[in-house]
């Protein structure tokens, strides 16, 4: 099922789609989120990040795949998506970073990491739910 979540205003739409998640996360703490970058999610990672200090919510046993990263940067650089979750959503939540996972932009063959991510994403049974940007 596709659900575009939107509102009156920013605000509306992020706290909607924190919403989504949070009864998720209530009726299944193991559910693997599909991740994104960018401006359109941030605000709901800060909702996100409010609920799960607040005890709201666990991120204890989710599993997180992000939609992709740039080819040629470490997860360190702060231009990569990696680095962008890490510091939108990952150390500010009880989340295992292990449980983390994005592409390996420094990977020698791409297409062999994306087979690889495939594979991943696979393994978990598939996103619970995917959140996406306006763009």
């Amino acid at each position: 099922m596709i659900k575009i979540l939107y509102g009156k205003c920013a605000n509306c739409a992020s706290v909607n789609a924190a919403n989504e998640i949070t009864e998720l996360l209530k009726t299944k703490p193991d559910a693997v989120l599909g991740l994104a970058t960018g401006s359109s999610p941030i605000g709901m990672y800060k909702e996100l990040i409010s609920r799960c200090a607040k005890g709201e919510i666990s991120f204890k046993e989710v599993k997180s795949v992000n939609l992709d990263e740039y080819v040629g940067l470490s997860a360190d650089h702060d231009q990569s998506y990696a680095y962008f979750m890490s510091h939108n959503l990952f150390d500010h939540v009880d989340i295992d970073k292990a449980n983390t996972n994005l592409p390996n932009g420094l990977a020698e063959d791409p297409a062999a990491e994306c087979k690889r991510y495939d594979d991943v994403v696979a393994s978990m049974g598939g996103v619970d739910i995917q959140v996406i940007g306006i763009g």
